[in-house]
């Protein structure tokens, strides 16, 4: 049985054609990818959107709820969890404060200090984009059966994991 091609199969085939002396391996691998990301990051924004919040907002959201029970960090442990400056996460509580999805209290373990947690209005939004986000992952891998969807993520890992250990947080 042949192979499906894709878009790139031509781009590839094309700078072959013009380049034979380079090898244009990288070139199929990181090409999908980027394709793939483009529609993930589509997919994304509409699951988002369904629920009445943005990329950013779910990242913040996000990474209260993985928090667990009470749903709350500190300023700077959110700092850590979405890789933002310190301007960029105050500006986004404040927004999300604002919308009722997340809510400040002073952090009894420091008087200067904040905390901020969670409201059921943002885990409701961040819990319905979850399950949205999941469902629309489902459909892009729905390609590929499960032990091969396990293969790529386990390839990934690999690929991906060098830049992890350099990464801050």
């Amino acid at each position: 049985m042949t192979e499906p091609r894709d878009e790139v199969d031509d781009l590839v085939d094309a700078w072959a054609r013009e380049r034979t002396d380079l090898d244009l391996d990288p070139v199929a691998v990181f090409s999908r990818i980027s394709r793939l990301a483009r529609h993930l990051d589509l997919a994304r924004r509409r699951a988002f959107s369904a629920h009445g919040i943005e990329s950013w907002e779910f990242d913040v959201l996000a990474a209260l709820r993985r928090a667990g029970a009470p749903y709350e960090l500190s300023p700077g442990r959110l700092l850590r969890e979405t890789l933002v400056t310190s301007g960029t996460m105050t500006n986004r509580v404040d927004r999300l404060a604002a919308r009722g999805l997340v809510e400040r209290y002073p952090d009894p373990a420091d008087r200067r200090g904040v905390i901020v947690r969670l409201t059921p209005e943002g885990k409701a939004a961040v819990d319905g984009a979850f399950e949205a986000l999941l469902d629309a992952e489902r459909a892009l891998l729905s390609g590929l059966p499960p032990r091969d969807q396990v293969r790529l993520a386990t390839l990934l890992r690999t690929l991906l994991a060098p830049f992890s250990a350099t990464e801050p947080g």
